[in-house]
């Protein structure tokens, strides 16, 4: 299970997390891209990534029990000897102080343990507050990325939701903030990197993060204030809007059941991987919190009672159940006293010992059980089963040896392709693809679980039987040198460089602390890798790998008793049988009314529509802090690059300081291929990460790239360019590696491109199906971005080549693909040596390097020889891809019970002129609008808008959706909205700061390069980027008038796409007859 709440971000195992205004994984790079950062469209499913995301291929997210690795960006390997790892993860020295003992002291501060952690340069105290028991974790050091959260154990007794609920709510109004949404304020208004919140099964966290130190410090209040004291638990209409509520418009309709939180669970219970998920942790759980769902069941959400949810609130949202984290350059003593505000104002309670998490006893025998999802109507069911083994480790604590022990195991049974566990699950053909975590280890008790998806009824019992069979082959046989000295390097490379992509740093870290602290444990075991690391190699050597990895396949899983099987099989009637029993339910709550009650519920209803879409006044709003203009800085952050040529191709170099690593990406001119080998490009990426050469198998290619580089990835790059009818489109190799190691890169990335061979049919028939069951997944899950994809495909040339590589287009090809494969296999192969022929030529091309001036140019010799590898040109320059889907309003029908509309049109079409205002606006409209009508009001998870100021595409979507045409008119009213919009000098600063926030966001170094290179791609000069800026500096009311202008073009002449279940697309054709196309997806 994921971590689900506030926004869609990603996060570790967990639950439920709020949704966004505007989605974050949805924002694109052509959003902001003028700017800074760089983004990418994708699923909004948490940990799930576009096609094109820049991350490492192939790989699952590195966890090593207790030391847990939250990234951004999937590593495939690095190098084992000592020196070849980084050895600092901060550029400058830490001071190594905490809080002035005094101020502790006299604010009621006890110190339980002080420690310097060599790992990340960094000063840790752990605190106590005397008075209420809170416990605090300082960690000090020179990061300007600062981060505080607060934790609460949260654990519930049913699946009424009621964590999740209340994560919800709390951010809804509180003592000091009384307004609306203070969280939908800070969105508008602040600069922060990171503000969320999420619900794990047994815990519900708080973080915020900011580089900018006032800002840091007014996000911690209006969360402190909202955790506390929130207005929520005296206002039933807040419950009612986040968790659940009738709904009826007039007497003479029927009831409905809306909420935020109802119908985002009914989204998550419409995929079948999290019901697979959910079934799993269920049953291995029964007897303690973990056997409920904490982000709620859809059929046991409506017997949730505002009584209840106030008595979880002042049970467990108490100092004395808290636990605190500061991160950053921010002064030690100040957190104290912050917080000591808030802690001051309780008494102890005993919340700490109610919410402890009872451990579950081990099974004396293993179960099966069968559960049933949903499939579509008159969908093919054969090949839809999936299975899950699942066990539970322990019942005692574990100590850290073993937990390391566990984790690398873990890595090298499932961590890469070539990795002997999910290689053999791969390879049988039993299925489609692999589901279950591995080890997960944030809970109070460890977990295993692996299986397959895409099965064969019949086949289910075999996936079981393999699994075994290979287990008990590596008890036998052991892991080979070569794939454990991959693993060690990998895991290390990663725990020490400590790339957390966008994700703060800090938060990475307070997430892997409380997998102990939250149960007991010490918070700083799981920060310190170090020594452990080194006792471990130690320990391997001596030992073996055999007297290391054998014994706890065998003990924590061949004989552990505590073991369950789920078998997830499809059924085509159920989606019919759980509305007709939630229509049967609603029909006795009305039957069970007299004429008064549903007078009184219709008029419940509009009291609390009227509510929800009544603004809160400007002097109610001004008490919600935020910054000034003058606190903004009126230069873009601009990245250090130096333009050059190495045997006449050009050379980007970035001198940023990067910890001894040195980052690389290759790109490479993709116009030369033809339109109908588009498709395969994905495909081509992958086979060339996994598939051997002629020299080396690719289980032996993977463990080489392990050994030497630090990661190596392949994916296409493709983007409208404004002005010109022509995308942009790259081939992007992307490596990295210790500069010991550049000629090992530089030789591997060759290597990868130009020796690997499209030989391997029934490895390629893996990929195939597992990209098939992939975006089979992606549809359900994701259907905003289906939606989004399918509609840039009908707007612009950009859109249409992505939606060939990762759209719906892309889901039909990969079906029809399958059977090509089976039947002319040699036509594929050719096919793919057709790409590589037609792209890896050095006209066009360019290199780019992020590292400290010294190590860029010690690579050129090895960036030259590289290039020397491939010829001046080749390709047809005479390819085109002049083409569109065609313009047409399309119902894709899928089994769910919620929807995901989409309306876009393309502005420039329209005659508009691009202006830095455009940012400002479209973040507003998805913070107060589309927030208000869609999803407060609406009772979508999420609602948003996006422009792609390349293209020109404006889009809505949104996500987890009850509605559908309602939707719509909610887009089209966007219009009337800035028309009448009555905005005040404060919300108009607000509004401006926050878009800054979003260009100015924080970039480790590695993406500092990148985004500078797709800038230079892009013609992006850095006197665009100033104009730009000023313009959203200066935007004013009137900018937002007229932009309405232009938003009528959407209104008039936008295309809808909506990914929706059959009954709500009939029930629209029937209300506007002939709206939609309809075509069935699944």
């Amino acid at each position: 299970m994921r971590a689900q709440g506030i926004l869609a971000r990603t996060v570790p195992i967990a639950a439920h997390m709020r949704m966004f205004a505007v989605s974050p994984s949805l924002s694109r790079s052509n959003r902001v891209l003028s700017f800074g950062k760089v983004g990418g469209r994708s699923s909004i499913q948490k940990g799930v990534k576009s096609p094109k995301n820049l991350g490492w291929q192939g790989l699952r997210p590195i966890s090593v029990p207790g030391i847990r690795i939250v990234e951004a960006s999937r590593m495939d390997s690095l190098t084992f000897s000592r020196g070849s790892v980084p050895q600092a993860v901060l550029s400058a020295p830490a001071p190594k102080l905490g809080a002035d003992p005094e101020v502790a002291t006299k604010l009621g501060y006890e110190v339980i343990s002080e420690q310097f952690l060599d790992e990340y340069n960094s000063t840790a105290i752990l605190y106590r507050h005397q008075k209420t028991g809170a416990e605090v974790m300082s960690v000090s050091n020179s990061d300007e990325n600062k981060v505080f959260g607060i934790v609460f154990r949260t654990p519930p007794k049913d699946s009424t939701g009621i964590p999740h609920i209340l994560e919800h709510s709390v951010l809804c109004g509180s003592r000091k903030y009384p307004v609306k949404e203070p969280f939908v304020e800070l969105l508008k208004g602040s600069l922060h990197t990171f503000l969320n919140a999420f619900t794990y099964p047994d815990r519900t966290c708080y973080p915020v993060a900011s580089t900018n130190l006032k800002d840091f410090y007014n996000l911690i209040d209006v969360y402190l204030d909202a955790v506390f004291f929130p207005r929520c638990v005296n206002d039933v209409q807040t419950f009612q809007q986040e968790g659940w509520h009738y709904e009826l418009n007039d007497p003479s309709e029927d009831i409905t059941f809306k909420g935020v939180v109802f119908n985002e669970m009914k989204g998550v219970y419409s995929q079948p991987d999290n019901i697979l998920g959910r079934a799993s942790q269920q049953a291995l759980f029964p007897d303690n919190t973990y056997g409920v769902d904490s982000g709620g069941d859809p059929t046991v959400i409506p017997d949730l009672t505002f009584e209840q949810f106030q008595e979880f609130h002042r049970k467990f949202y108490h100092p004395s159940n808290a636990r605190l984290w500061f991160y950053g350059d921010d002064d030690p003593n100040e957190r104290l006293k912050v917080i000591s505000e808030y802690l001051d104002s309780f008494e102890p309670s005993s919340s700490a010992k109610e919410s402890e998490v009872a451990v579950q006893k081990l099974f004396g025998e293993p179960k099966r059980i069968i559960e049933k999802y949903a499939a579509g109507e008159g969908s093919e069911t054969g090949k839809k089963h999936m299975v899950a083994i699942n066990w539970v480790l322990s019942d005692e604590p574990l100590d850290l040896e073993t937990e390391l022990a566990l984790g690398f195991l873990d890595h090298l049974m499932l961590g890469t392709p070539a990795a002997p566990l999910r290689k053999a699950l791969m390879e049988s053909g039993l299925g489609e693809s692999i589901v279950g975590g591995g080890i997960e280890d944030e809970l109070r008790q460890p977990q295993f679980s692996i299986g397959l998806k895409g099965v064969a009824g019949e086949k289910t019992a075999e996936v079981e039987e393999l699994v075994f069979k290979t287990l008990s082959r590596l008890v036998e046989e052991g892991f080979t040198a070569e794939a454990v000295e991959a693993s060690i390097n990998t895991i290390e490379f990663s725990l020490r460089e400590n790339n957390t992509g966008s994700f703060p740093r800090g938060l990475s870290l307070m997430l892997r602390s409380m997998g102990k602290w939250l149960y007991g444990g010490d918070p700083f075991e799981p920060l310190r890798f170090a020594k452990p690391l080194e006792a471990f190699k130690e320990r391997i050597a001596k030992e073996g790998v055999k007297g290391v990895f054998s014994p706890l396949i065998q003990r924590y899983i061949l004989d552990n008793r505590h073991r369950v099987t789920i078998e997830l099989q499809p059924d085509t009637e159920k989606g019919a049988r759980d509305e007709a029993a939630e229509a049967e339910k609603l029909a006795k709550v009305k039957a069970s009314m007299t004429p008064e009650d549903l007078a009184e519920l219709a008029r419940a209803t509009e009291e609390l529509r009227l509510k929800q879409e009544t603004p809160d006044p400007p002097e109610a709003l001004r008490v919600v802090p935020s910054l000034l203009l003058k606190d903004i800085p009126k230069e873009p952050i601009s990245v250090p690059i130096t333009v050059g040529q190495i045997n006449g191709t050009t050379v980007l170099s970035h001198d940023i300081f990067t910890n001894d690593v040195l980052y690389t990406e290759v790109a490479f001119d993709m116009s030369t291929i033809k339109a109908d080998l588009l498709p395969l490009m994905p495909l081509f990426c992958q086979s060339l990460l996994e598939m051997g050469t002629k020299d080396m198998d690719f289980v032996e290619l993977s463990q080489l790239i392990g050994r030497k580089t630090g990661g190596i990835s392949v994916f296409p790059f493709v983007s409208s360019v404004r002005g010109k009818e022509k995308p942009l489109s790259y081939l992007v190799i992307r490596g990295k590696a210790m500069a010991s190691q550049t000629s090992d890169l530089f030789n591997l990335m060759r290597i990868i491109l130009k020796e690997v061979q499209f030989n391997d049919k029934q490895r390629f028939k893996q990929f195939v199906s597992q990209r098939k069951s992939g975006m089979e997944s992606r549809v359900v899950g994701g259907g905003h971005a289906v939606a989004a994809t399918r509609m840039d495909g009908m707007l612009n040339i950009a859109g249409w080549v992505n939606e060939q590589m990762g759209g719906l287009s892309y889901l039909e090809f990969l079906r029809s693909l399958e059977k090509r494969v089976e039947e002319d296999w040699p036509a594929v192969s050719q096919s793919l040596e057709a790409i590589r022929t037609a792209v890896l030529g050095r006209e066009g091309a360019v290199v780019n390097m992020t590292s400290d001036e010294t190590i860029l140019q010690r690579a050129e010799p090895h960036v030259s020889s590289f290039l020397d590898a491939f010829s001046k040109s080749t390709g047809d320059k005479t390819c085109t891809w002049n083409t569109r889907l065609s313009a047409v309003n399309e119902g894709l029908v899928i089994p769910t019970q919620v929807n995901y509309v989409g309306k876009a049109a393309n502005l420039f079409d329209s005659g508009y002129k691009l202006d830095g205002s455009a940012y400002v606006i479209n973040k507003y409209i998805g913070n107060t609008w589309l927030w208000e009508r869609v999803r407060v009001s609406g009772g979508a998870y999420g609602g948003f808008c996006d422009f792609d100021t390349h293209s020109g595409v404006f889009s809505y979507l949104s996500y987890r959706d009850p509605n559908l045409l309602k939707t719509l008119d909610n887009y089209d009213g966007t219009v009337d909205f800035l028309k009448n919009l009555e905005l005040d000098n404060d919300a108009l600063t607000k509004a401006i700061i926050g878009t800054i926030g979003d260009v100015d966001s924080y970039q480790l170094p590695d993406a500092k390069g990148y985004s500078s290179m797709v800038r230079y791609l892009m013609g992006i000069t850095e006197e665009e980027r100033q104009q730009r800026r000023e313009e959203i500096l200066s935007t004013s009311v009137e900018d937002f008038r007229n932009f309405a202008t232009n938003l009528e073009y959407v209104r008039d002449n936008g295309v809808v796409v909506a990914v929706a279940s059959a009954d709500d697309i009939a029930a629209a054709n029937k209300a506007k007859p002939g709206f939609f196309e309809v075509k069935k997806v699944l």
